[in-house]
């Protein structure tokens, strides 16, 4: 609204009346207009933050969330919740795939959601850990996307390889300069290993150069810890039967601290990840860094 000439005691017309109530519509009117502007900006903003909590909350409780169900429950576009998404990856809550996106905390995530994420990581602690084994070693090899990853990049031969994983082992059914032992006992399809007593009976009878572990957490502090019992179980026995662990971790488990107990730092022998840990240096644990792929960068 354009202002009206005069100062308020003046008027054009002559009608000090008239006059006054030009300019106080107009004040009002200003007013109104300037503060429902502010109102919208910061409802606005107020509002995509506490969206954002909401969505983070929900990939916490459930590991996942898809664009489309998002722009649905908040009445909102697509552009937008994908845009929510990418200022939730920005600051490592999240990881964006096709149509959604899935938690860092991986350990909440059935195992073909754990396979999809942080892709590179996984590949280069993989091969970072791969160059520790050599030719007629016995190795333990836990279950999970880490450990698949670095099995899939054991090339030396002749080769023993414990685990048990039916992905890892599949790697090796063929291989006849590979010695293959699977322990058996029971499958838990939604993590796709065997777990329970019969499989740390079976993995005690063993002696091996390596024992190569996953987890769902790693604290200077309070070590490698998992959210499951019998998990935290068969783990503390494949280590006790490896001469040295190694303990495989992307940097979405730094910090973290799980449930159950799997090794203190003092029994950490060597911990390969993908980010610089100064702090778990500092613990007295040997680190070592994978060097993430930069193709296509």
């Amino acid at each position: 609204m354009e202002k009206p000439e005069g100062d308020g005691n003046l008027s054009r017309t002559g009608d000090k009346t008239l006059d006054s109530f030009i300019f106080n519509h107009y004040n009002a009117y200003s007013s109104i207009s300037e503060q429902s502007e502010l109102a919208v900006c910061y409802d606005g903003t107020m509002f995509s933050q506490e969206r954002q909590k909401q969505i983070s909350e929900e990939l916490t409780r459930t590991g996942r969330v898809e664009v489309l169900e998002l722009a649905r429950r908040y009445g909102v576009s697509e552009h937008t919740i994908r845009r929510d998404l990418h200022a939730l990856a920005g600051r490592g809550l999240l990881q964006k795939t096709h149509g959604g996106a899935v938690s860092l905390q991986t350990a909440r995530l059935d195992w073909a959601t754990r396979a999809i994420t942080l892709p590179d990581a996984k590949q280069s602690i993989g091969a970072r850990a791969a160059q520790l084994i050599q030719a007629g070693q016995t190795v333990i090899v836990d279950a999970g996307s880490t450990t698949l990853s670095l099995a899939r990049q054991l090339k030396v031969r002749p080769l023993t390889v414990i685990t048990n994983s039916l992905d890892v082992a599949r790697l090796f059914e063929e291989e006849e300069e590979v010695t293959l032992v699977v322990s058996g006992g029971e499958w838990n399809a939604r993590v796709r290993a065997f777990r329970g007593v019969t499989a740390q009976k079976i993995v005690a009878t063993y002696r091996a150069d390596w024992t190569i572990l996953g987890t769902c957490a790693l604290h200077p502090r309070a070590g490698a810890t998992v959210t499951n019992e019998e998990d935290a179980a068969l783990k503390r026995a494949a280590a006790a039967a490896g001469l040295r662990t190694i303990v495989l971790a992307d940097h979405s488990k730094r910090d973290q601290v799980a449930a159950h107990l799997v090794l203190s730092p003092a029994q950490l022998d060597i911990v390969v990840t993908n980010q610089a840990w100064p702090e778990l240096e500092a613990a007295g644990v040997a680190v070592l860094y994978a060097q993430e792929s930069t193709e296509g960068v």
